[in-house]
């Protein structure tokens, strides 16, 4: 199948400077196995119940590059990077959540979680990505699967993500409970949640 590709331009956003990708994580890196991984979506779904995406249902979605930074909340951005995926919005209408849920806890290996607004999650941009630059992702970089929000400094976006959980109301991960901003909108320099 042929990629559908999406290219902008990429001007440094304000209050960064760029820096060769040098993938950072927190803790050891997860061994995972590809062929048991799954991506779980719970919580306030439309139809109240869980649902379980393997590795063929979501290779069945339409697969699409595009071609973005990685904005690091500590200022710095990668050069443009080609990722490759599946888009969120494509995700979340496999497992559509209820009416009133506008947040989306996504967690990940080793106890990571960010939240975000359900608006960000399904931005035309937005992937579930397993590739980047044409290749696999490595399992410093997110293997199998990362969530990538362009849009949004790269806390937000998971490596490893294995569940996806709608809520009512914004909840706390990792990095929001550590005082970082809960929207952490790029442009904006959303960075700590003192700035609200």
């Amino acid at each position: 199948m042929t990629p559908v590709e999406t290219f902008h331009d990429h001007p440094l956003p304000p209050g960064q400077r760029e820096r060769p990708w040098r993938p950072v994580h927190y803790g050891r890196v997860p061994r995972l196995d590809v062929q048991r991984w799954s991506l779980t979506v719970g919580g306030e779904t439309r139809d109240g119940g869980m649902t379980v995406l393997d590795r063929l249902a979501l290779h069945a979605l339409p697969w699409v590059e595009v071609e973005a930074r990685l904005h690091c909340v500590a200022r710095t951005s990668t050069p443009p990077l080609r990722w490759g995926g599946v888009r969120m919005r494509d995700v979340v209408e496999l497992a559509p959540p209820g009416e009133d849920a506008g947040h989306v806890l996504l967690a990940a290996a080793r106890g990571y979680a960010a939240c975000v607004t359900l608006a960000d999650l399904v931005h035309p941009d937005s992937l579930l990505a397993t590739h980047v630059d044409g290749r696999p992702l490595t399992p410093e970089q997110g293997w199998p699967a990362r969530v990538v929000l362009p849009h949004l400094y790269g806390f937000k976006g998971p490596k490893w993500v294995a569940e996806l959980t709608y809520h009512h109301r914004p909840q706390q991960g990792w990095w929001e409970s550590r005082g970082y901003h809960p929207r952490a909108r790029v442009a904006h320099e959303e960075r700590f949640a003192h700035q609200d």
